[in-house]
């Protein structure tokens, strides 16, 4: 049996790791938040004309998550030297800062004549930038199982890397409102300017917490070695049949589905039913983020004193469900700062142990299957989360519909039945789907404390 060393890397280290979590949240908010009111609010596109370019966006978003988390999990000529997953982590997060632009500059045609060429081109620019978000994201997130082993440091990792990770959020929501007039497209240019230059500091800030150590690439090729890599839809079959892992990511994307569709729902919901200018956004952005910077370092420390990662990851489900239904029915300012900040309390515990339960499942795969697979899982989990986009898409185009909103006009001319879909998508549907994810992980998620310490010490034995 190998000697078990629970913390192997610095506080600095795992700072720097933190880094691409923070570029990761940044560009997210950044990104969601502002497409969908870009196209149909700024630029006056239809409703379900963008609906169904998101319907697109999204089923290529799912689709190249596990083809690129199967294909970058195998060693290249480069891997020896420079590692598994920091060359496209470097790759991917360049290519993925350039072509953020891309979305913000469509051509220049009258959005009800050129309606199809701007279809055009959002579906175009969304599935380039996703492509190479998809090689720094899916490489990113298979190293912190791989280079955080212990439960022990992954919930100290966790705890470092979760507070870079909501100041990038934090950025992400209170800077485009600074920078953005939602009457001019051409504000939404210079904040993609923006964004891509902060990017590209917190990039290189996450370049030592990016790199593997040595041991850990020699651990893997020598592993590799001694036997062939299944094909993909064998894989696939065998990953879903981990009941863990299944009912992870059930659980990650009904969560993923209230995140996308609520930061997508801001704009809408600080113009048509609090009536505010964009500046109003800043001040609500502040509140979930200071819930979530104050909640995630008291959730890490509640998990290594409980030990149960379910247990708490339950906690923070149930709270993010019961903190998203008051917002079916409240339209002031003050009410809406209090209440976002107990969501931020819920979300930023949710935050803190995705990953480290996570790693509970992968750990489980190991054992199970005596092979590191930490890229194709994050492929496949990345896969069934992106059906979250597909969700908010179908949701936003269908409620717009069906309660008469219209595109490109402001408040005034909106009917009193279009202000209520914007509760609709921004709070109703979100709680149900955090509701199912709450009684589904409760009820069907069965790594407890016991099997999680079993799998730990399996690994150490396998040296894996």
């Amino acid at each position: 049996m190998g000697e078990e060393i629970e913390i192997e890397h610095s506080k600095l280290n795992m700072a720097s790791y933190g880094f691409g979590k923070f570029l990761t949240e940044f560009m997210e908010m950044a990104f969601t938040v502002w497409l969908y009111s870009f196209y149909v609010r700024t630029i006056g596109v239809d409703s379900l004309i963008i609906g169904l370019a998101v319907v697109i966006y999204a089923i290529w978003n799912a689709v190249n998550d596990p083809i690129v988390g199967y294909l970058t999990n195998r060693p290249f000529k480069f891997t020896k030297k420079w590692g598994r997953r920091f060359p496209w982590i470097m790759f991917g997060g360049v290519a993925y800062l350039l072509s953020y632009i891309l979305i913000f500059t469509p051509p220049d045609v009258d959005p009800q004549s050129g309606k199809w060429i701007l279809f055009l081109w959002f579906i175009a620019s969304t599935c380039i930038f996703d492509t190479f978000n998809s090689i720094f994201f899916v490489n990113f997130a298979s190293l912190f199982p791989d280079k955080f082993r212990s439960v022990k440091e992954r919930r100290k990792a966790t705890g470092i890397q979760t507070p870079i990770g909501i100041i990038g959020v934090a950025l992400g929501a209170l800077l485009p409102p600074m920078i953005i007039n939602r009457d001019k497209a051409v504000t939404f240019v210079f904040n993609a300017g923006v964004i891509i230059i902060i990017g590209f500091i917190a990039l290189f800030l996450a370049i030592p917490g990016s790199r593997e150590d040595q041991i850990t690439i020699d651990r893997y090729l020598d592993k590799h070695d001694i036997r062939d890599r299944a094909p993909f839809f064998k894989t696939l079959k065998r990953s879903l049949k981990q009941n863990s892992f299944l009912i992870f990511i059930i659980t990650y994307t009904l969560y993923r589905s209230l995140v996308i569709s609520f930061q997508a729902s801001i704009p809408f919901f600080v113009e048509f039913i609090l009536e505010e200018e964009e500046g109003i956004q800043t001040l609500l952005s502040a509140a979930f983020l200071i819930g979530a910077l104050i909640s995630s370092p008291l959730w890490a420390f509640v998990a290594h004193k409980t030990n149960n990662n379910k247990k708490v990851m339950l906690i923070n489900s149930f709270l993010l469900t019961i903190f998203t239904i008051p917002f079916i029915f409240l339209n002031t300012v003050p009410i809406a700062f209090v209440v976002l900040i107990l969501w931020g309390f819920g979300l930023g515990g949710f935050w803190t142990m995705l990953a480290p339960t996570f790693g509970d499942v992968v750990n489980e795969s190991v054992v199970k299957n005596q092979e590191r697979q930490e890229g194709i899982f994050n492929g496949f989990l990345q896969f069934f989360g992106r059906f979250a986009i597909l969700v908010q898409a179908l949701s936003f185009a269908s409620v717009h519909t069906i309660t008469g909103f219209k595109e490109g006009k402001p408040l005034a001319d909106q009917v009193s039945s279009a202000i209520w879909g914007v509760h609709i998508h921004f709070a109703l549907i979100p709680a149900l789907f955090m509701l199912l994810a709450t009684l589904i992980f409760w009820k069907f998620y069965d790594l407890t404390p016991d099997k999680v310490k079993l799998n730990e010490d399996r690994i150490i034995e396998l040296n894996f």
